[in-house]
């Protein structure tokens, strides 16, 4: 015996260790572990589209087909019957862009419906992930990068149609608004994801939504030729208020957050008005569904 006393062993807490982020402990490498957490669940999601591409395929030829279908179906309207635009192909331009970002939005939970059913999802739960969040992260970046490479090609048909491109700073806030939409979208679907049971029940939800979400909204024809009723849906639905800005950058190049983009029934919808709906309808999503998260990503 040497007299020294050997101090106690600490209790360690392994599941804080493990999942520092439900804990409210950061590493000094959290960040950084964290991104590379999100862009390895990132990487997995392109593998698999990779390995699939006729979804992606089928994803850019729907749109650029209801563009040419229904302008091609409405081309002979009168002129001044769609408000300031020229052909009935530049109004529809902005619904296609917006609807095609809301549906990809809108099956944004089903891989992780299809994770939680195959076990993978409890994989990647009892794994020692720096922030369990980044299997959120990583499944929006996916759907929004989708969303922007749909834009993208839409906006690229309507030009090679006749219907115009707007001008550089329009495609950022085009950009910007397919982001917000995205976003505040695909935060629902996630958090439907962990809520339902099934991806039967998650799938007649989005078939449910879809087409009400489409024909309530100023997609298809402008707030005018609605009767009053769907006059006061279509201007709560969020969608109107990314199509309405996405609209007047293709008729108007001189634009700012001033500009009013629709008249509601409540009163004039101004470029910047519009935003900060969709910012809120964002923000508002994601609040929604963090209760959920925590509950099931603890």
């Amino acid at each position: 015996m040497s007299g020294t006393i050997t101090p106690p062993k600490p209790d360690i807490n392994w599941q804080q260790v493990a999942s520092p982020q439900l804990y409210g402990d950061v590493t000094p490498n959290f960040f950084g572990e964290l991104v590379q957490e999100t862009f390895a669940l990132t990487r997995r999601l392109f593998i698999q589209l990779q390995r699939r591409p006729s979804s992606l395929i089928a994803s850019l030829v729907q749109p650029v087909m209801w563009l040419i279908l229904f302008g091609a179906l409405f081309q002979n309207a009168p002129k001044g019957i769609f408000g300031d635009t020229t052909n009935y192909g530049q109004f529809l331009g902005a619904g296609i862009i917006v609807f095609t970002a809301f549906a990809g939005a809108l099956n944004a939970g089903l891989p992780v419906m299809f994770d939680r059913e195959f076990g993978f999802l409890n994989r990647l739960l009892v794994a020692p992930l720096a922030s369990r969040f980044s299997i959120v992260l990583a499944s929006a970046i996916f759907i929004i990068s989708q969303s922007f490479l749909q834009a993208a090609v839409i906006i690229a048909a309507t030009g090679f149609l006749g219907a115009g491109i707007p001008s550089l700073a329009g495609l950022g806030a085009i950009a910007l608004i397919v982001f917000l939409l995205a976003l505040g979208v695909t935060a629902l679907s996630l958090g439907l994801s962990f809520a339902l049971p099934g991806h039967i029940e998650l799938l007649a939800v989005i078939f449910v939504a879809t087409l009400p979400m489409l024909f309530a909204s100023t997609a298809l024809a402008p707030l005018s030729f609605m009767p009053e009723w769907l006059q006061v849906i279509a201007t709560l639905n969020p969608l109107s208020y990314a199509i309405e800005p996405i609209r007047y950058l293709y008729t108007h190049q001189d634009w700012g957050l001033s500009s009013i983009v629709m008249h509601a029934f409540w009163g004039d919808v101004s470029f910047g008005g519009a935003m900060l709906i969709l910012l809120g309808f964002a923000s508002i999503a994601l609040l929604i569904i963090q209760p959920r998260l925590r509950r099931t990503l603890a």
